[in-house]
């Protein structure tokens, strides 16, 4: 017994507290004492009082013990998964000698084959059967890092029960086949047809096709209503064409170049478009599904996808998680390479962004580009990033479809257990280059040798299934020829088609909008709420309950939110807000807004969720409108933009009757988000025909803050603006964002909104609006025109939007210049000419317009004004061109800032 002479000299009370904190929770001590635990335990179970066991026979169970830890835990790296390479050679190894044991042993019996579900006693020799089926065959597992005792037992259960080895019917397996040939006869009539075009074939890896036809027929049984697809290039019309069901003879009009019949919609290529369709399962159930459509950004539509499962599961589904699941398709260098995949990793668990676990499937061509996987990751695995959230990881050989299939139905059997996300890695290879042009044996001779020489996996498939007798040989022929009979016809017709077609998304949520004219922009509707009905409401979200002990601070700002509400009150940039929201909750529009610290706001002037002082309870006064109001969202996001604006756009995508909102920290963090502006709410109604109303928060001003919190950075978002796409606004007075929130739903039509919202002006004593402005009979107004000059002596007009405003008012007011006018563009695009018509025409004895800005020359919104404003020639005032928004020193700044208001009134 020297061997275990370590427990001898251990303080043997201490070791049965260990024991006692152990069975009363196995998580709270450390792995080494839980795993001496079980086997302490098993050692009980097994031969009860161990005074008459030979202790070397009990030392062989530990070690055998150890060894299934080992197949758990390591097996993996020793699986068959990759169908082309071998595989990279791992430290360590399975082998007998590593656990004490050798091939003396295979034929003892051990009792620890118990800890095996569905094994039982056996010989060594059979349990290491029993483990390397399961874990070393075309299946590895990476899951023991999940550290949930639950879900790490399911998981043994299923996959040890079964060796990870499925078993099939004669249909099932038919099935299959026939979803199999679809892929790759599909794949080969469009290369002979449409030589050298790009596709993005899915030629090595139609695997796929199978494995998402089975995640639809197990979903539906399992009680999934719906499946929303995100996925890049990769694969995407093939996708589209056997698994969503767009017909052919539309796919091979699109190949053929044909414009679409409505002449204001630009399109996309062929594999960025998105498709819906409900399909029904072998068993007559019916499923719907979205494909999303994506840019060529790879992983960007990722948050996109959540953000619409989460504004269906919140509107449709009544949050049952059960009911509608994710599914994106990621490719192995972007999953590994894009930080995007761990922002949306990071959000899953999160109250305000969860939609109950994701399926990610992991097109694994073991290339990038044509970039080789050694130089495209430091992790062993591209999957590595799902440790982030303790996500179990199957790897599986993309040659043998019965375990993709397989496979695919037991993570999302895992997904609707736990509600977490979950990757299926399907190893595969990629036929041709990147795209069916390019040449990869440039870069990779030796891997496209191999490839060259490799069967397909419709190949593989179809000799395993007649090798076996499950089909006759002649099936795979007669699949062939009926399939490919069937695309002739249908590739007949699209060439009889005169235009291509698009999908109208004007039906269910969207019914009773339509797509925007020109005329909607000459005139805002209105927008202003009853009197008495607004202050009965500004009473309400003012009145905060008595006997809850808020901070003092926040008792005393709602004291003073509660006086703005009286007749002769003026509201502040907070209240004005607050306002919005609060009539928009009482007619019906449920309002969702997220974003870094958007609870109390930035700059603390929100203040929407009230925290009980020494306590984590919350009273949100937005919640308290009315009886019957809508519903009011808000939630401080993780530190994302990218991700969560591409969330929120997914979210408003489906929801344009919900005020869905995302608030910038500081304007300029936006950037981080620049390919979710750049590629979806900028141009998704011209590529795709999805409008979307999502708004933007983006604080911007120039106060001496520096080069990183001064400037949104307009002149990017200007230079997007084109056929009145998206508005973007920067409005000086709280009545004026009042009405352009209130707009936002009450327009029949749907635009993304960006306002450039201020800083110093929230608590700006000259920046308040009267009751007046908000009830019964006001809107929107674009212009603002100036009421203190005498028109007629006007003899220069400036132009402005924003906060500068208020320091030329200063000037104008101190000096009593009446004949200078400021006129205030409170909407920048579309620009409102016929309001600044109007002011041309009043001041019509002036001599000199000038716009006047804060930014330099090179950013901001003069070139857009100098591209816009055709009425008459416009001088510029600004800073001077500049590498950098704003310097970063207050005394230059504000020499600076006293510069350019000199040279407005010289």
């Amino acid at each position: 017994m020297d061997q275990y002479s370590y427990l001898g000299n251990a303080d043997v009370s201490a070791i049965d507290e260990l024991y006692q904190q152990y069975l009363k929770n196995p998580t709270s001590v450390s792995a080494d004492w839980a795993q001496f635990f079980k086997g302490f335990d098993f050692a009980r179970e097994t031969y009860g009082d161990s005074s008459n066991v030979d202790p070397e026979k009990l030392d062989k169970e530990f070690c055998v013990i150890n060894l299934i830890n080992g197949y758990r835990q390591r097996g993996h790296l020793w699986s068959k998964t990759n169908p082309i390479r071998p595989r990279r050679v791992h430290p360590g190894s399975l082998a007998l000698e590593t656990y004490g044991l050798s091939a003396s042993d295979l034929d003892t019996v051990f009792q620890a084959g118990n800890r095996i579900p569905g094994c039982g006693p056996g010989t060594l020799r059979k349990i290491i059967d029993w483990l390397d089926q399961t874990y070393c065959g075309s299946i590895g597992v990476e899951y023991k890092f999940v550290r949930v005792p639950n879900m790490i037992e399911w998981l043994e259960e299923k996959m040890e029960r079964c060796k990870n080895t499925p078993e099939l019917t004669i249909s099932q397996k038919k099935r299959i086949f026939q979803k199999l040939n679809q892929a790759t006869v599909f794949e080969n009539f469009l290369h002979t047809k449409y030589v050298g075009q790009k596709r993005f074939s899915l030629e090595g890896s139609e695997t796929i096709i199978p494995a998402l036809d089975a995640i639809l027929e197990f979903g539906a049984e399992l009680g999934i209503s719906e499946f929303v697809f995100g996925m890049a290039h990769r694969g995407r019309l093939n996708v589209l064409a056997n698994i969503l069901g767009k017909t052919y003879d539309s796919i091979f009009t699109e190949f053929e170049g044909k414009a679409f019949a409505n002449s204001l919609f630009e399109g996309d290529v062929k594999y960025h478009m998105g498709y819906s369709s409900t399909q029904s399962t072998s068993t007559g159930k019916s499923v719907k599904l979205n494909l999303l459509p994506n840019p060529s950004h790879l992983e960007a539509v990722n948050p996109v996808v959540e953000g619409l499962v989460r504004s269906k599961l919140d509107l449709r589904y009544k949050n049952d998680e059960n009911k509608i699941c994710p599914i994106l398709i990621h490719g192995d260098a972007s999953v590994a390479g894009q930080g995007i995949v761990y922002e949306v990793l990071q959000m899953s668990l999160l109250d305000g962004y969860r939609t109950g676990g994701t399926v990610h499937v992991v097109l694994n061509n073991q290339i990038g580009f044509t970039t080789n996987y050694h130089d495209a990751r430091s992790s062993t695995y591209c999957t590595d990033v799902a440790k982030t959230t303790l996500s179990p990881v199957f790897h599986v050989n993309g040659d043998d479809v019965e375990a993709v299939v397989y496979v695919i139905q037991l993570a999302l059997s895992f997904r609707q257990t736990f509600h977490r996300d979950v990757f299926v890695d399907i190893l595969s290879y990629r036929k041709h280059g990147h795209n069916e042009g390019d040449e990869p044996r440039f870069t990779q001779p030796l891997l496209y040798k191999l490839i060259a020489n490799h069967p397909n996996p419709r190949e593989v498939y179809n000799q395993k299934l007649i090798s076996k007798g499950s089909v006759e040989a002649s099936l795979a022929l007669e699949m062939e020829q009926e399939f490919k009979s069937m695309l002739q016809e249908r590739l007949e017709e699209a060439r009889q088609r005169e235009t291509s077609q698009v999908t109208s998304f004007l039906q269910g949520n969207w019914s009773g909008l339509r797509l925007a004219t020109p005329e909607d922009f000459e005139l805002s509707p209105e927008t202003g709420v009853p009197r008495e009905l607004f202050h009965e409401l500004g009473d309400r979200i003012t009145n905060i309950p008595e006997d809850k002990k808020f901070f003092d601070k926040t008792r005393k700002l709602y004291q003073d939110r509660k006086k703005m509400i009286g007749d002769a009150g003026k509201l502040d940039w907070g209240m004005g807000e607050t306002m919005a929201y609060a009539t928009l909750l009482h007619q019906g529009n449920p309002i969702r807004l997220s974003g870094e610290d958007v609870e109390r706001g930035t700059f603390s002037h929100r203040h929407a969720v009230l925290l009980v002082e020494d306590s984590e309870e919350k009273y949100v006064p937005l919640r308290n409108v009315s009886e019957h109001q809508a519903r009011f969202e808000i939630y401080n996001s993780l530190l994302s933009e990218y991700g969560v604006l591409g969330f929120e756009f997914g979210y408003a995508l489906y929801s344009p009757r919900v005020l869905t909102i995302w608030e910038a920290q500081f304007g300029d963090f936006a950037n981080g988000a620049q390919i979710i502006i750049d590629q979806f709410i900028s141009c998704a109604e011209t590529k795709w025909q999805r409008m979307n109303g999502l708004v933007m928060l983006l604080p911007h001003g120039y106060e001496g803050q520096g080069p990183e919190h001064s400037s949104a950075r307009p002149e990017r978002f200007l230079a997007l603006c084109a056929d009145n796409n998206m508005i973007v606004a920067n409005c000086t007075t709280p009545a004026s964002l009042f009405h352009l929130l209130r707009r936002q739903m009450i327009w029949p039509i749907r635009k993304p909104l960006v306002i450039f919202t201020p800083k110093s002006l929230l608590r700006h004593p000259a920046c308040v609006s009267p009751i007046d402005d908000f009830i019964e009979g006001t809107r929107f107004h674009e212009v603002l025109d100036d009421s203190y000059v005498d028109a007629d002596k006007v003899g220069r007009v400036l132009f402005c939007t924003g906060k500068i405003y208020y320091e030329l008012l200063e000037r104008q007011q101190s000096t009593e210049r009446k004949d200078v006018a400021i006129v205030r563009l409170e909407q920048l695009n579309p620009l409102p000419s016929r309001q600044i018509q109007q002011v041309l025409d009043r001041y019509s004895a002036a001599k000199q317009w000038l716009w006047v800005q804060e930014e330099p020359e090179n950013m901001g919104y003069l070139n857009f004004m100098l591209r816009r404003f055709k009425f008459r020639p416009l001088e510029t005032i600004s800073r001077k061109e500049n590498a950098t928004p704003a310097t970063g020193f207050y005394k230059i700044h504000n020499a600076q800032q006293k510069e350019l208001i000199d040279r407005a009134f010289a």
